[in-house]
């Protein structure tokens, strides 16, 4: 019996899924380019043809459904206009590349020249026969397909008009800050950036803003030996806001890489990391902070790979979660046969403030090396009632008692910020979004 008439098989299914997604394919159009960039973004695109859409019937989607990320338009967001707060990172001196509804904006960007910093754009590039990204643009993503298939992924890689290429060659004095605007209900971004840190060099970046009423950013990064990436990022308030990101990052020896997203709010948000510590003595670190009220699916998806003795990793996430809301968290650590004296550990917590609340983890670990330190765990409850309990018998009023224990739920998760400014802004971001959202 051959795959079409058996449509209930694997096979069946497979070949029913391939041939929807070449048909859902069959008119796109790629953005105009040549060269290198040309040929990376088919080869994406024949990969997202050979794997397929992805569906909720496969492992890594069976917790958050694909289809608002994959629709032919999406569905209009209306434009949340803060006004009770400054903007996100508005008193640090920073680098600022300005996207308005996906479409960079000159004259919003500071000029994109720092010493020990290349910046340049995605399509000022798609001409150009030799450029240092060529190596790696689509590269990690093609990678990460194995041995979880990302198609999405690949999608962006093939679709993404704009972005930016930064190559770090020093100590960078101030952040870059890729600040994300909209002024449309129905806009769309699909941004690809490119990461280089050289031997030796260190950058902060920031990322920030609402974007669009439905985003796709991929985020390749390569570390070079004893290079440092403080990656820190805040996603806005927009409530009907669907967002997924892709950040693939690949270190060698003595690299650091932190990565803290705080994430507030959000009709359907899903953001994937992949890791490998490819150098010895590597250190990843992967946190956050997600807070949602009602309408809000908050996915975090995280894969961390081992390959080289004495490396670190960490990955902590948080999510305290009101009236609905849903928290997902898909981890694993995977330690190949060389990665001895591997430390990796691995921590997901919800806090569900009312019955109607979820959360659905999957933490794994998968572990082929003899002499490792590795650990995962993940919890999920209500607030301590003897913890309320001491506070509110020594005086302290029960809202301010419950925002203590939140804070205190999420410290560990804002400890993996290393600069103290930005975790104080943080804190009380979050302080503020629980005074809004007191029951």
């Amino acid at each position: 019996m051959n795959a079409a008439a058996a449509p209930n098989t694997r096979a069946g299914r497979m070949a029913a899924r391939l041939a929807a997604t070449e048909d859902r394919l069959s008119g796109l159009v790629l953005p105009a380019g040549a060269g290198w960039l040309a040929r990376a973004r088919e080869a994406a695109l024949a990969r997202v043809k050979s794997m397929g859409l992805p569906g909720k019937r496969d492992e890594y989607w069976r917790f958050t459904d694909p289809a608002d990320l994959m629709s032919d338009a999406p569905k209009p967001a209306e434009v949340f206009q803060i006004t009770d707060e400054p903007a996100m990172f508005m008193g640090v001196d920073r680098l600022k590349i300005v996207f308005i509804d996906g479409v960079f904006s000159a004259k919003d960007s500071d000029p994109l020249d720092e010493e020990g910093l290349e910046v340049i754009r995605l399509s000022d590039v798609a001409a150009t026969d030799i450029h240092w990204a060529q190596e790696l643009y689509g590269t990690l993503e093609a990678e990460a397909q194995t041995p979880v298939q990302r198609p999405l992924a690949a999608l962006n890689t093939a679709r993404a008009a704009d972005g930016v290429l930064i190559r770090v060659t020093g100590q960078v004095s101030r952040p870059v800050s890729l600040v994300y605007q909209r002024q449309r209900d129905d806009a769309e971004l699909i941004l690809h950036h490119v990461i280089r840190v050289e031997s030796g060099a260190q950058l902060t970046l920031l990322e920030n803003g609402p974007g669009a009423a439905r985003c796709s950013i991929v985020t390749e990064i390569d570390l070079a030996d004893d290079a440092h990436l403080h990656h820190v990022r805040a996603m806005g308030r927009d409530h009907q806001r669907r967002a997924l990101t892709h950040v693939f990052a690949r270190l060698g020896a003595r690299a650091r890489f932190k990565s803290f997203t705080l994430a507030m709010n959000g009709a359907l948000v899903r953001n994937e990391a992949m890791v490998w510590l490819n150098g010895a003595n590597g250190v990843a670190h992967l946190a956050g902070a997600a807070l949602g009220d009602g309408v809000f699916h908050h996915d975090d998806t995280v894969f961390v790979t081992h390959a080289a003795p004495g490396c670190e990793s960490r990955q902590v996430f948080k999510k305290v979660l009101h009236h609905g809301a849903v928290g997902v968290f898909q981890g694993k650590i995977l330690v190949e046969q060389p990665a001895q004296l591997t430390d990796g550990y691995q921590l997901s917590q919800s806090l569900l403030m009312d019955d109607a609340c979820q959360f659905l983890a999957k933490p794994e670990l998968e572990i082929y090396a003899d002499d490792v330190k590795c650990s995962h765990g993940s919890t999920s409850g209500e607030i301590d009632a003897d913890h309320l309990f001491y506070l509110r018998a020594r005086g302290v009023p029960e809202d301010v008692a419950k925002q203590l224990l939140i804070l205190a739920f999420l410290a560990e998760a804002l400890d993996e910020i290393e600069d103290h400014h930005l975790a104080e802004d943080m804190r009380l971001r979050l302080k503020r979004w629980l005074n809004r959202h007191a029951d």
